[in-house]
């Protein structure tokens, strides 16, 4: 290769925004220490990845066992110790009857794969999801997604025979909870009568909390609703743990919040390896049997380092008892929180699960709430000037969220809720200035 004269200059696309100026030097634990100098607590882990936080030294110490031996081993090709440790310790944790695991990269490629399961698997077309809901960026993916129109937007046409029905937003609606969750089932059930044939309709697919969507919990209730009517008219139940899952809720997988249910297939990615890219869908082996040969595979997936992390995030999750600890920290966050905005007509809403805490920021016109993106935005950037990192989300991007690491502890949350009170109260004071 002949090199120019004067080589050319690269630079990261234009299009990619950065939520923060934050350039990082090093991270552990819930913080990231800046090239600037600074320290900043982290209550974005990577939009939800670093599980038990950065650099934790079981999961450091298992990759680089693991890159010593074998970095990559393509899995339909020759198969590694990695995966099949982790496939075993994944069955102690995955519902009760999904037995069967595919591994992908990320998580859009593992709601494509549980996509394509279901549809050759029923040899029905549809597929069902709900308003709100992030599924990935990729062409199928984002045909699933209405999180918002950014995703989906610019390269039509998507793919077909997807489907949307109302999810039970309680607040976007001035309703009460059950309300809500009555309205979506009977809008469901109109659905099915009047435009998708349950005959036609291969699966619902739906978040426990949704993500990019506002920081939703979907409410028990109504995934019961949704696991009745599947079973009633054979309909496959896939619930996306991308983003709720691994004990981020306060319970390993969010759907649990939801008692005795169990989805036919269960997609999980993000917190799985701690940061590094690995996903999986889980089903029954009779039902992941029904995929067609070759329809499951990849360069990367099930990738050997990414497999060692994984089962060390796992063997942490477990000794240091996480979940409880996303349980008992996510009621100290959600509780401050709730407490340090009231009294701000700018809040219109305080929600979440475990440590998944979504704040909505309105305007009012009226006695209507009206979306503040603006708003949301300004108190986002204003965390960051206080050391603290969150981001925004939403379909119209007025909800900030918070996203803390599973390790996170009673005084990184406390001081985590005093930073987003100063934030709150420059803002408030920049808004009513002159």
């Amino acid at each position: 290769m002949t090199l120019a004269a004067t080589p050319q200059t690269a630079s990261l696309s234009p299009i990619l925004k950065q939520a923060t100026p934050v350039v990082v030097d090093h991270a552990l634990g819930s913080w990231i220490h800046g090239t600037d100098g600074h320290s900043y607590l982290d209550f974005t882990t990577g939009i939800g990845v670093t599980s038990t936080g950065h650099c934790h030294p079981r999961v450091v110490a298992a990759a680089q066992e693991q890159c010593t031996k074998i970095i990559h081993a393509q899995y339909t090709t020759v198969m590694h110790q990695p995966l099949l440790d982790l496939t075993e310790k994944l069955g102690a944790v995955l519902p009760l009857g999904l037995d069967s695991v595919f591994y992908a990269n990320s998580g859009s490629e593992a709601v494509e794969a549980a996509v394509r399961l279901a549809r050759m698997a029923t040899a029905k077309p549809n597929i069902i999801v709900f308003q709100g809901g992030f599924h990935g960026r990729t062409v199928a993916a984002a045909s699933l997604t209405s999180a918002g129109t950014r995703f989906s937007a610019g390269f039509s046409p998507l793919m077909g025979g997807v489907h949307m029905a109302p999810f039970p937003y309680a607040y976007r609606y001035g309703w009460n909870d059950d309300a809500a969750i009555d309205f979506a089932l009977k809008e469901l059930d109109y659905l099915l009568a009047s435009r998708v044939a349950p005959n036609d309709t291969a699966a619902f697919l739906i978040e426990p909390v949704l993500g990019d969507g506002g920081y939703l919990p979907t409410p028990p209730r109504f995934l019961a609703g949704l696991r009745e009517r599947a079973d009633r008219h054979g309909i496959l139940l896939i619930i996306d743990e991308v983003q709720a899952g691994f004990g981020r809720t306060g319970k390993f997988w969010g759907h649990q919040h939801a008692d005795d249910l169990t989805p036919d297939i269960l997609i999980t990615a993000k917190g799985l390896a701690s940061g590094f890219p690995i996903s999986a869908i889980a089903a029954p082996t009779e039902l992941m049997s029904q995929a067609w040969p070759g329809s499951q595979g990849g360069t990367y997936g099930g990738n050997a380092v990414a497999a060692a992390a994984a089962i060390a995030t796992l063997d942490v999750i477990d000794d240091e008892d996480l979940v409880e600890n996303a349980r008992i920290r996510g009621e100290q966050m959600l509780s401050g929180i709730r407490s340090v905005t009231a009294g701000y007509d700018a809040v219109g809403d305080v929600r979440g699960l475990g440590l998944m805490v979504g704040v909505e920021f309105v305007s009012r016109d009226g006695d209507v709430a009206v979306p503040d993106a603006a708003t949301a935005l300004a108190v986002q950037q204003a965390t960051t000037r206080h050391g603290l990192l969150t981001l925004t989300c939403g379909p119209e991007a007025n909800v900030v969220r918070l996203i803390p690491a599973l390790v996170v502890t009673e005084h990184e949350i406390a001081t985590g809720i005093e930073r987003f009170s100063a934030a709150l109260s420059d803002v408030a004071a920049r808004n009513d200035g002159p």
